[in-house]
């Protein structure tokens, strides 16, 4: 597994889909930075009204945007809450997996590591590791622009950062699981990007929202991958809180059983 592992590491360094990925949310952050700094800050302002981006209306609106925000609460509004890291995420695992079928790579593969659910192990824990640096770079890029821009947010407790970030690895690789069932179960790049577009988004938890409340079915998508992520903590006050890692945990061994299940299973 661990030959694996170093394989998939290596084509990982050597891939652009990772580099660009990572360049996607960084570029996010630092819009929404730019955003905060036009319509917050009294430099912003005037260079907002100066080139015609804002009005008089928006400037006032644009007052309270900095009120009780912290770096923390930027990172989540810029790239977590909305299921932005997720949907990228997943994408750069679907291309890490499905890179295998392309060219029977994969029974090449197969034939050198007769057991199966060492591949689905590598995967993962290639996920784990892309997943580890994107979240802690893309932090730590969130806190460099807050410097560029003359600390506009405050610092959050780093307790809290650590917390935060914890529960927020387990619960993207939970969704990281389901992406990698997708791709062995079905072999194509485009239901992994499918998937990933509308898991991360939350398209789907919307939609079948929607329509069970209609039948006073609700309370169900408070268990889901992208709930938890959206609405989950920034801090550490009760036990309450740890669900978020529970239901991360869940999802994560619950997908990779079925991944490995489907791969020992299928006909490579």
């Amino acid at each position: 597994m661990f030959n694996l592992l170093r394989m998939d590491l290596y084509h990982m360094k050597r891939s652009k889909f990772v580099y660009v990925c990572f360049l996607c949310l960084l570029g996010v952050i630092f819009l929404c930075y730019l955003m905060v700094w036009l319509m917050a800050t009294p430099n912003g302002q005037a260079a907002g009204l100066k080139i015609g981006l804002l009005t008089l209306d928006e400037l006032e609106e644009g007052k309270a945007l900095q009120e009780g925000v912290d770096l923390l609460d930027m990172f989540r509004e810029a790239n977590m809450d909305g299921g932005l890291y997720n949907l990228i995420f997943g994408i750069a695992v679907t291309l890490l997996v499905c890179r295998d079928y392309q060219g029977g790579f994969l029974k090449n593969i197969m034939s050198l590591h007769r057991e199966r659910w060492t591949y689905i192990g590598s995967k993962l824990m290639a996920a784990g590791i892309l997943n580890f640096l994107y979240l802690v770079f893309t932090f730590a890029f969130n806190a460099f622009i807050n410097v560029l821009f003359h600390n506009m947010l405050s610092l959050p407790d780093w307790k809290e950062t650590l917390f935060y970030l914890t529960w927020a690895w387990v619960v993207t690789m939970g969704f990281a699981a389901l992406i990698i069932l997708l791709c062995v179960a079905s072999r194509s790049t485009t239901v992994g990007v499918l998937g990933a577009v509308l898991g991360g988004s939350g398209l789907i938890v919307t939609l079948l929202s929607g329509i069970t409340n209609q039948f006073r079915l609700s309370g169900w998508e408070e268990y889901t991958i992208y709930y938890n992520l959206t609405y989950g903590p920034s801090a550490y006050t009760s036990v309450a809180d740890l669900k978020v890692l529970v239901v991360g945990l869940v999802f994560l061994v619950l997908y990779t059983a079925g991944a490995v299940t489907t791969i020992i299973k299928r006909d490579v």
